[in-house]
């Protein structure tokens, strides 16, 4: 990882940092200086971030919840004063089915979650983010956001509508100086993925073990990406390196072709 010292008094807010992807973006830009708030849904995970992570300020929000983004950004102007750098990183996996077998209710909580739920906190964030120099918006999509990828209709559609609105919203922001860029992370070796594969090798009656393998040998290099592999680009894009880069679909998937 590069020199962090750039993140130095830095206000960042990292939404569903409390575990996963979240919270290691969250401890790097901790780790660089800057002060950071994480929201999350999940009570226990935010006591942990208590324990072992003080530094970082916490509160619960479901970003699906334009009350409780509210609330988050009321929170955050206590906290930290301000903002630079807003990372929309709130996101489920949604359901694993063939699309006749989906609900509507998951279908519209998917996209409630990681779509709707990057909206509106763009939308709260961009006035505080205007009396930032050098402020950014890194939105968590996901290889989907490119690729089709059977099974997972909501989620896939969720994270192409994540990669249009960065790029309207680069366009929109660019004369305010906010950039806006958006990271593909392929499959992330971790809990949730897990969860996903087990629940594709039960509706499709494969082995777990030949659904594990096709999710590995998807990418070129053969492995599934790390939580550290996302926050180091995010960290990237979020910075001074990254001054001229926006409106970009930043690609973390081991050079993945197709999605099993």
């Amino acid at each position: 990882m590069w020199n962090q010292s750039s993140f130095i008094g830095k206000r960042v807010l990292v939404t569903a940092g409390a575990s996963g992807i979240g919270l290691e973006i969250a401890r790097a830009f901790a780790t660089g200086g800057a002060n950071v708030l994480v929201c999350d849904v999940q009570e226990t995970a935010l006591a942990g971030v208590a324990i072992e992570f003080p530094v970082i300020h916490r509160c619960r929000a479901d970003v699906s919840s334009e009350a409780d983004v509210a609330a988050m950004f009321d929170v955050l102007d206590h906290k930290l004063g301000g903002l630079d750098i807003l990372v929309n990183n709130a996101g489920i996996a949604g359901p694993t089915g063939g699309i006749e077998t989906l609900s509507l209710a998951d279908w519209e909580r998917t996209l409630a979650v990681n779509l709707t739920g990057q909206f509106l906190c763009v939308r709260a964030a961009v006035p505080r983010l205007r009396k930032s120099p050098g402020a950014s918006i890194v939105n968590l999509a996901s290889a989907a956001g490119h690729l089709g990828m059977p099974g997972r209709a909501p989620y896939s559609a969720s994270k192409w509508g994540v990669v249009g609105l960065t790029k309207t919203l680069a366009i929109e922001l660019g004369g305010d100086g906010i950039r806006v860029n958006a990271i593909l992370p392929g499959a992330v070796d971790g809990p949730r993925i897990r969860a996903v594969i087990a629940t594709k090798a039960q509706a499709t009656g494969r082995a777990l073990e030949e659904v594990t393998l096709s999710y590995t040998a998807q990418a070129s290099l053969g492995r599934m990406v790390t939580t550290t592999d996302v926050a180091n680009m995010v960290l990237f894009a979020a910075s001074d390196l990254a001054a001229s880069v926006t409106g970009q679909e930043l690609v973390v998937d081991g050079h993945t072709q197709a999605l099993s």
